[in-house]
């Protein structure tokens, strides 16, 4: 284990024995873990055991002394006691894995705690519709900071956490690559929430409290560009074969068209817009988060920082 200014750099073998009641409990199968992989993703067992458990018992560790917390809060106060979501952020690059951490984590707290009801979303239902990006002029800029509509989403992340009862979230489409009208995820009375996106730790210049704001803790996924760009491109190609026989999927037409034509756009799309919002708005928010899971070739985790302070 490597003591770093901000974080413990450990790797893959040491932070696998850090499970404390995480191997008494796995309960997780090969099926349930292929149902919960990302498109291109890998994940194993031995993966669950070895990085995921600890994860876990960490996690649960948080969310029990912020119950104590709450609790004590309350008492201060003189006021009844009422429960307030645990929320958890997942921030990183597109095609890294964020959705397989989130729905992973998911599934082994609500095994962990049977009795709690565990939700998650995924910031992608606040980008503003294909309509408002072409109006705005900013459709090349999609995924950056500016086509998100963030007062909705700071919003809805403030009525989630003083539970209100139900809230709405817009539903994103990949396969219609856009808001779906007039549908909703809704987010009910959680005892732990997890929120995944690209854009949950950034700090945008136009408002004064930040999604961050609402995590009691975060996670951001990480690995190298050039890693990442194999990834999204293996993932652009797996869509277009799920695309070549649905005429309304956004990625038909790129389906049916010549494939070297259609990567050729791919590429310029990672290169002038996923790695530029990478470097310049999603990488720097990386020292903000509680744990940093660092991936190498294949998807695999080969260390994990843990913030110090």
């Amino acid at each position: 284990m490597k003591n770093e200014m901000k974080y413990y750099e450990i790797s893959r073998d040491e932070w696998r024995v850090f499970h404390g009641r995480g191997d008494a409990y796995t309960g997780i199968t090969d099926t349930e873990l292929e149902q919960i992989r990302g498109l291109n993703d890998r994940i194993s067992l031995a993966d669950v055991s070895d990085i995921y458990l600890p994860l876990r018992h960490l996690i649960q560790m948080h969310y029990e002394q912020y119950q104590m917390r709450q609790a004590e809060k309350s008492e201060f106060l003189e006021i009844k006691p009422h429960r307030t979501p645990f929320i958890i952020g997942i921030a990183g690059s597109v095609a890294v894995g964020k959705s397989t951490t989130a729905r992973l984590l998911q599934l082994l707290l609500s095994r962990a705690y049977p009795d709690k009801k565990v939700q998650m979303i995924t910031t992608d239902g606040f980008l503003y519709p294909t309509a408002t990006l072409k109006q705005k002029g900013i459709l090349d800029k999609k995924g950056f900071p500016e086509s998100y509509d963030m007062p909705h989403l700071i919003q809805f992340m403030n009525a989630v956490k003083n539970n209100v009862g139900p809230v709405k979230a817009p539903k994103y489409s990949h396969q219609i690559y856009d808001i779906v009208p007039d549908e909703f995820d809704v987010i009910d009375d959680p005892d732990i929430l997890i929120v995944e996106g690209i854009n949950v730790l950034q700090l945008p210049s136009t408002e004064q409290i930040y999604v961050s704001d609402f995590f009691d803790f975060s996670i951001y996924v990480d690995a190298q560009a050039d890693l990442i760009k194999k990834w999204f491109l293996e993932r652009f190609d797996l869509l277009l074969d799920l695309a070549k026989d649905d005429p309304t999927n956004y990625y038909y037409p790129y389906a049916i068209s010549d494939r070297q034509s259609a990567f050729k756009m791919a590429r310029r799309v990672w290169r002038d817009i996923n790695l530029q919002n990478l470097n310049e708005y999603i990488l720097p928010t990386r020292n903000r988060a509680d744990v940093i899971l660092h991936k190498t070739k294949h998807h695999v985790i080969d260390k994990v920082f843990l913030r110090k302070y």
